[in-house]
């Protein structure tokens, strides 16, 4: 059986994707096929090449957006993209689709023609990058002479990229939408990001029936999007979501029909 699993955009909140992938992996849930956009991309593509929740869990705490060292000259955008290039590099020796162990499949935008580019063969590293290159503040990342930007622009919940190629679909979507207030803006990606949440929201949610099994861990809306320090929470807000879902009802229904659990 060919089980789907898509992540959605969310910045540091994607954090939570990796807890949820612990829960999938106690419950002996081993996903074929992943989808993913932005930090879902980065998540995604390290889960196909092989690696742990753990070591995954690892290299976002240890990840820093903000050094000196990584913002942009004579670039579009705050902080340069591609300085974050070696940070992934000892994680794709190869730098190729071909080499992940689970298929993949990312989006991003192309910021020339306004289209989505959806990446599943070639080159790894730099499409990785430019799913998760949120505009106006990470500058767009170059590919074959064009210019990429942030995958969840136009499509932050990509349930369509494997549908056609999966049993059975769990989608994790870590970027809710909430009434905020006057005061809950604060930096001017704070108002990007707000633009992008309300023409996104309504899209999103028309692809959750597209899922068997939607996790979208409660709470997360109290983290900011770039606020690395509370990985942890983050993290424990999706492993704790995903297991009351798989112990709710329809989650044991799920498993009973496609495991085997009795």
């Amino acid at each position: 059986m060919n089980i789907g699993l898509v992540l959605s955009g969310g910045g540091v909140r994607g954090i939570a994707h990796i807890g949820v992938i612990k829960a999938l992996e106690e419950n002996n849930i081993y996903p074929t096929h992943i989808a993913g956009t932005s930090a879902g991309a980065i998540v995604g593509a390290l889960y196909a090449s092989g690696c742990s929740w753990a070591e995954m869990l690892d290299y976002f705490n240890n990840i820093q957006l903000f050094e000196l060292n990584k913002y942009a000259i004579n670039k579009p955008g705050f902080i340069d993209t591609e300085k974050f290039y070696d940070s992934l590099a000892p994680f794709f020796p190869e730098d190729d689709f071909k080499s992940l162990k689970k298929s993949l499949h990312i989006t991003a935008t192309n910021l020339l023609n306004g289209e989505l580019k959806i990446f599943s063969a070639g080159e790894l590293i730099k499409p990785i990058l430019a799913s998760a290159a949120f505009p106006g503040l990470f500058t767009p990342v170059k590919i074959d002479n064009e210019y990429y930007i942030d995958g969840g622009t136009l499509n932050n919940f990509p349930v369509d990229l494997i549908s056609k190629f999966c049993d059975q679909i769990i989608g994790v979507y870590v970027n809710p939408f909430n009434k905020l207030k006057n005061g809950d803006f604060k930096h001017s990606y704070d108002v990007v990001e707000r633009a992008l949440k309300i023409k996104n929201g309504i899209e999103c949610l028309s692809k959750f029936d597209g899922c068997d099994l939607l996790i979208s861990p409660k709470g997360l809306n109290n983290y900011s999007t770039f606020y690395v320090k509370n990985s942890e929470e983050i993290f424990n807000l999706g492993y704790n979501e995903a297991i009351e879902i798989l112990e709710s009802e329809k989650g044991m229904k799920f498993l009973q029909e496609n495991y085997s659990i009795k």
